[in-house]
């Protein structure tokens, strides 16, 4: 099984193990994929097919990262993106649809990561070893529409991700909030990087706990009544976990 980097902690990436379930309706991409991760020791597929419901049921192994292509029968599953998304799973869409702002468009649903097609075995293992284990990896497809997107306001916290900023800015830790919501400490970390990335993207960075509520507030995503008094938070230099 995978590693679970709630109920425990592993010391070395090299030693973990990580399940992958490939979500694909074409056969051939399948074991293509398939034959790309069985080269890896450190990753394991337990689940395949062409039919998200099918392969996540409850009588399937569970995956700590999951392979969705983004155009199943013939249509754009994005709100499967979403769906999974919010409920914490780390999904990595990969594509042949390569437009910017169909990559961004997956990254704001709550996709952990973006692969082109033809980007290869090479990016296919770094990406998903770098999700499983919650890392950064870019693959060349997500570099370009990030660095080429020019969106300006506000960015689009999903309805998760501004509840959980709401009640970790109200002074909980990250494990309180993981109670309140009734998910993973793991999770409540997800929503809050996704909201952090999503600032970094809109050229408005916010390293620090202080600095994302100041954008919080600003936007208008939290009212600073909820919150109390939040001039007592530490200064926007110095870090916040």
């Amino acid at each position: 099984m995978g590693a679970d980097p709630v109920a425990g902690h592993v010391s070395d990436d090299r030693e973990q193990r990580f399940t992958v379930a490939i979500i694909d309706d074409h056969p051939v991409v399948v074991e293509g994929v398939r034959s790309w991760l069985d080269q890896e020791p450190r990753l394991t597929v337990v689940a395949t097919g062409e039919d998200p419901d099918v392969v996540l049921g409850d009588d399937q192994p569970a995956a700590d990262v999951i392979m969705l292509d983004l155009r199943l029968h013939g249509h754009l599953v994005l709100d499967k993106v979403a769906e999974l998304g919010a409920a914490g799973r780390r999904v990595v869409v990969y594509s042949e649809h390569t437009e910017a702002d169909i990559i961004l468009a997956v990254l704001d649903a709550g996709a952990v990561a973006f692969l082109a097609k033809h980007e290869g075995r090479e990016h296919c293992v770094a990406t998903v070893l770098a999700a499983a284990s919650d890392r950064g990896y870019v693959p060349p497809a997500l570099a370009g529409a990030i660095v080429g997107d020019r969106r300006s306001g506000r960015p689009v916290l999903s309805e998760k991700e501004r509840e959980a900023l709401l009640l970790w800015f109200q002074s909980m830790s990250k494990a309180s909030v993981a109670r309140r919501m009734n998910i993973s400490e793991h999770t409540v970390k997800q929503y809050v990087d996704r909201a952090r990335i999503k600032y970094a993207r809109a050229g408005r960075p916010a390293a620090t706990k202080a600095a994302l509520l100041a954008r919080a507030i600003e936007d208008g995503l939290v009212r600073a009544e909820e919150i109390g008094d939040y001039r007592s938070y530490a200064s926007p230099d110095q870090p916040t976990p």
